[in-house]
């Protein structure tokens, strides 16, 4: 079949574009517009092969595999396919499982199929090389494309090398078209300032108690829930922890607590938005009458308009926490009959009530936002989904209180 495929080891050419533009493979160190990247891929496979391009795919690790917010972008693009295999910790670091046996799997099941005539594997994983042999033996024309190294480091097997039909690198010009180093600036928009009470949240030192609480927590819990992800060579994978523990609201309540050996000033805009009833927030007994009145997004969503949700869930909603708490919010105000509820939630404020929290957590675990170990979602994930949701509707009540000009 007069046709090209292209096969992508996005743990390769992740990392290794993150080595050439920030100097280390942290994927965590770069921004990468998916749209321009793929787009990149599409034509530079049709001009290197001079066949059309039936199918790109996409070959990752996840936790628990399950979708990442740039998998969900990428795999509603046309001609993408994403196939995840499984992060696990071994040795103190995160690395891809699943993922080269699979690449393998694909490269022979389409070569045996006849269902291109080239190939174009973007790899350094020398364990690809049988794949490579077996579609040379059904007749493929194997090109294999090389990120340009860093400082001269060779980053691809040199089995794989001498095996290849074709050979191209994919140079630092190429790259910068779609991959940004963070610090130079990039496509995808910065993650937004925390509030003022956010920052002071998370800028506040923990108790001592707290600080002893998690040490004896991290060894089992941060292989759970990883953060910051770094692409190394061959699909490897990193994820470290949080310098720094995130306080939760009954750390909160120590510090402020009377006899406290440190005890910490109350910032006056410090304050944490949850609906939690330990920490800074006072809560006495029931909610009031007005917050158990309050309609849930479920009650005034139609089902034509739940359809249309989960179509921009699945094809626009990244799934950044304080982003999921901006969509949630922004539906909820924009079928809200009543504008007087948005009063009401507004006096509530820094606590969201029960029913809209509830509702506001669950859909925010959609987008594998889930601890893995307790299916909880993480402490940081929460305040960010909250910040978020507030930001909301601090716009939609300034907006309302701002005259209009004649």
């Amino acid at each position: 079949m007069d046709r090209c495929i292209v096969l992508v080891d996005a743990g390769y050419l992740l990392g290794a574009a993150a080595s050439l533009l920030a100097g280390e493979p942290s994927r965590s160190r770069i921004t990468v517009d998916h749209a321009a990247l793929i787009q990149g891929l599409r034509d530079r496979a049709e001009s290197d092969t001079q066949q059309p391009l039936l199918r790109i795919y996409w070959f990752d690790g996840a936790p628990d595999r399950v979708p990442q917010p740039e998998h969900r972008r990428l795999r509603v693009m046309p001609r993408v396919t994403v196939r995840l295999g499984a992060l696990t910790r071994s040795d103190g670091r995160w690395a891809q499982k699943g993922v080269d046996a699979a690449m393998h799997a694909e490269l022979t099941e389409l070569a045996r199929n006849r269902a291109c005539s080239d190939v174009v594997l973007v790899t350094g994983d020398g364990d690809l090389l049988p794949g490579m042999m077996a579609a040379k033996e059904h007749g493929v024309a194997v090109h294999l494309w090389a990120v340009q190294a860093a400082d001269g480091d060779y980053n691809q097997s040199e089995d794989l090398v001498a095996e290849a039909d074709e050979r191209r690198v994919l140079d630092r010009t190429w790259i910068t078209k779609a991959v940004r180093a963070k610090e130079l600036g990039g496509f995808c928009a910065p993650p937004p300032a925390p509030r003022p009470e956010i920052a002071a949240i998370l800028s506040a030192p923990l108790p001592e108690s707290a600080l002893s609480a998690a040490a004896e927590r991290r060894p089992a819990e941060e292989p759970e829930h990883p953060t910051t992800t770094s692409a190394a060579h061959n699909g490897t994978e990193e994820r470290v922890p949080p310098a720094k523990g995130v306080p939760t609201p009954k750390d909160l309540a120590a510090l402020r607590a009377p006899g406290a050996a440190h005890p910490a000033p109350h910032p006056p805009t410090a304050t944490l938005r949850w609906s939690s009833d330990k920490g800074w927030v006072d809560r006495s007994g029931a909610e009031p009458p007005e917050a158990v009145s309050l309609p849930t997004l479920a009650q005034l969503t139609t089902a034509e308009q739940r359809w249309a949700d989960r179509e921009e869930d699945i094809t626009t909603v990244g799934g950044d926490s304080y982003e999921v708490g901006q969509v949630f919010a922004r539906r909820w105000l924009e079928r809200l009959g009543d504008h007087g509820h948005l009063q009401k939630l507004s006096g509530m404020y820094p606590r969201i009530p029960h029913r809209v929290d509830g509702e506001l957590l669950r859909y925010a675990a959609r987008f594998g936002l889930l601890a893995h170990k307790d299916d909880q979602i993480d402490e940081h994930d929460r305040y960010a989904i909250r910040a978020g949701f507030w930001r909301e509707i601090d716009v939609r009540t300034a907006t309302e209180r701002t005259p209009a000009v004649e």
